[in-house]
């Protein structure tokens, strides 16, 4: 199959190379230590706590039930008792409701997933969520409303520093392709595409080994960032277009994380909810690694695990360096959709003091979604949302190229993102003044 390329994108250096030849370590849980379970892992509805204090909880057992459509089950992590149900740190909204698991001596065993016949539940009930880091619930994403005809798995993990993806790939390579052919063949899909990075030769020629045995095309993606991008991933593989806010589904296309893939083999066949994800731990840690964590485990813990800071820290970023968040707590927990931690220190970073535009154009030319940041940028200093509105910012997916490539180091990503809110709600009152 041909590659087409995407328009746009930059290239950072990629600084993988401190833990994509490290094996994934399972980080053993400690007696004794405190797992803070947030109960909004994902897009959509936070779940309803089932759990009450003082009670004894199994690794596995569902805490937390979905809340509405767009939700998704909660599990504990580990075995222990539960000794508080409170407001967790969270990287994103500063505070969320969560529960917090003190671990028991004995971590054998883990309560099942009730497997239905109807595989979308089974999904659902092992509280699986896409683990690339957009954390949409996958029973939604495999229920699509129409016909698709092709499956298409992120290899990509252009997020430079990153490689837990890339170590999956290389560990879990049969059992990565057998969860997506579980999902072929649930939804009748003809079309399975796997799509992996050049920089990531190994891993490419793993999935090759299997290519015939499994049928399905395996692409080598250009190095480019944000070549993971959904909407970007799709056009560089199919050519196809996925049109301004609407789902790769309205182009006959479903697009799954190659973790999630893995998720979703593990609970079909082995009965397990999602309870512990592999992180990328790097930058300035005396001991970067990529780590098999228990979901709700501090960040704190982990970096000590991974022997502690190397100088002294200045910036901790949960994810990756495009499109992460700083944390302002050490204490906020490891989540479903946490892909890395990222430590650094006052020397690695840029300087990234703002200067006013000089309208080169270069934001323009690496928008992968076609958007004019520069023109953009004026209005969101201005507060003129209405007219954000009409310069499509709906349709920036946060990559964060245009803030990367600018010399006059202007945030323009973070307001878009931050503009957001308010162009949602005008373009609500539009849309309810257009149907009366």
């Amino acid at each position: 199959m041909p590659f087409f390329g995407f328009r746009g994108g930059v290239h950072p250096d990629y600084n993988k190379g401190a833990t994509s030849g490290k094996p994934i370590e399972v980080m053993p849980v400690k007696e004794g230590a405190l797992y803070g379970v947030p109960l909004a892992q994902h897009i959509g509805a936070p779940a309803k706590a089932l759990a009450a204090k003082n009670q004894e909880v199994k690794a596995g057992e569902l805490i937390g039930q979905s809340a509405g459509f767009i939700s998704a089950n909660i599990h504990a992590p580990v075995s222990g008792r539960v000794v508080a149900l409170q407001d967790l740190p969270h990287p994103v909204t500063g505070k969320t409701a969560g529960i917090v698991i003190e671990a028991a001596g004995d971590q054998s065993g883990i309560v099942p997933v009730n497997v239905s016949a109807k595989f979308q539940e089974t999904v659902l009930n092992a509280g699986i969520v896409g683990l690339g880091g957009a954390t949409f619930p996958t029973n939604v994403k495999l229920s699509p409303p129409k016909k698709v005809d092709t499956l298409l798995l992120n290899g990509a993990e252009c997020e430079p520093y990153l490689t837990c993806d890339h170590r999956l790939m290389l560990e879990k390579t049969e059992e990565i392709i057998k969860g997506a052919d579980i999902i072929r063949k649930a939804l009748n899909i003809e079309n399975l595409i796997i799509g992996i990075e050049e920089n990531k030769p190994d891993a490419l020629a793993a999935f090759g080994k299997f290519v015939s045995a499994y049928k399905f095309e395996l692409i080598p993606l250009e190095v480019k960032y944000p070549q993971g991008g959904e909407k970007q991933l799709i056009k560089a593989c199919l050519n196809r277009t996925v049109p301004e806010g609407m789902l790769p589904l309205e182009v006959g296309v479903i697009v799954h994380n190659v973790g999630t893939c893995l998720a979703v083999f593990e609970a079909a066949e082995n009965k397990k909810p999602l309870i512990e994800r592999v992180v990328t731990v790097t930058g300035a840690v005396k001991e970067p690694k990529n780590l098999l964590v228990r979901i709700g485990t501090p960040v704190k813990d982990i970096i000590e695990y991974c022997g502690g800071f190397l100088g002294d820290p200045r910036k901790v970023v949960m994810g990756g360096p495009m499109m992460g968040f700083a944390l302002s707590s050490l204490d906020v927990p490891m989540m479903k959709g946490t892909s890395g931690i990222l430590v650094f220190r006052s020397e690695d970073l840029p300087d990234l003091r703002q200067c006013s535009c000089i309208r080169c154009g270069r934001c323009v030319d690496v928008c992968p979604m076609g958007l004019i940041p520069s023109v953009m940028d004026r209005f969101v200093v201005k507060e003129m949302y209405e007219a954000l509105a009409d310069w499509h910012v709906m349709n920036c997916i946060e990559c964060g190229c245009c803030s990367y490539d600018c010399p006059s180091r202007r945030n323009l990503a973070g307001g878009f993102k931050t503009s957001k809110r308010e162009v949602m709600k005008i373009l609500k009152a539009r849309e309810a003044q257009k149907n009366g």
